[in-house]
């Protein structure tokens, strides 16, 4: 446990502990401030520590991913976006411990984070298309079932499993996704709360989220070219 402590805790750079901390702080502030209540800011809180340390390469991220994941699921159900409770239930929690055995195994030695890869051209042109093709689907599914926004939550749903595949895999392309996905959720998010929603920190974790994916796009794509 020590060790693993140790590696997590290796090759920071202040610009980079300075954003965890500052995320943070804003997410744990602006949710006290609207009276968040406090499942919502562990969820968010979680959550924003899950995605900066998937953009550092670090194991550590799966267990705060966990943690994000079932709190999150919770939240989602109360708002009746039911692709987000199928998305983090059924596909999250295994795909986090998945994800934690795969990482833990491409792990460079030297700075203590995983190894980053990026799709062959081919193989990015089918991944958007068949993604595109099951938003619509799943989103007419959604719809029978009575849920809010249903187009919208199967794009977030959709693209949200293709990020997660995309993240085990170690690939770049990854980011993408995660950008897709944060933009509809703070469109999500943002209804939510206009309509009377308590969920101010959900909202601002996307937030946080795509500022994060932007930064941590540029981070993999240049680490992947200079392997």
């Amino acid at each position: 446990m020590n060790k693993f402590i140790r590696n997590e805790l290796q090759n920071w750079k202040p610009l980079e502990v300075a954003w965890l901390v500052t995320a943070c702080l804003i997410i744990l502030s602006l949710s006290v401030y609207w009276e968040e209540n406090i499942i919502g800011i562990i969820s968010s809180i979680s959550g924003i520590l899950c995605v900066i340390l998937t953009g550092k390469g670090k194991l550590s991220s799966y267990i705060f991913g966990m943690i994000n994941t079932v709190l999150y699921a919770y939240i989602a159900f109360t708002a009746k976006y039911y692709g987000e409770v199928m998305l983090n239930v059924f596909y999250y929690v295994p795909m986090n411990v998945v994800g934690f055995i795969l990482w833990s195994r491409n792990i460079n030695q030297e700075n203590q984070e995983v190894v980053k890869t990026e799709l062959k051209s081919k193989f990015k042109v089918l991944i958007f298309a068949l993604s595109f093709a099951a938003v619509f689907l799943y989103g007419l599914i959604l719809r029978q079932m009575g849920g809010a926004l249903p187009f919208a939550d199967s794009a977030s749903t959709v693209f949200a499993v293709t990020a997660q595949i995309l993240c085990v895999k170690r690939c770049t392309e990854q980011w993408i996704m995660w950008i897709l996905v944060n933009i509809l959720n703070i469109s999500i998010w943002a209804i939510n709360f206009s309509k009377g929603g308590d969920n101010i920190a959900t909202l601002l974790m996307w937030s946080v989220f795509l500022v994060n994916a932007v930064f941590m796009f540029i981070k993999w794509h240049r680490e992947s070219k200079s392997k």
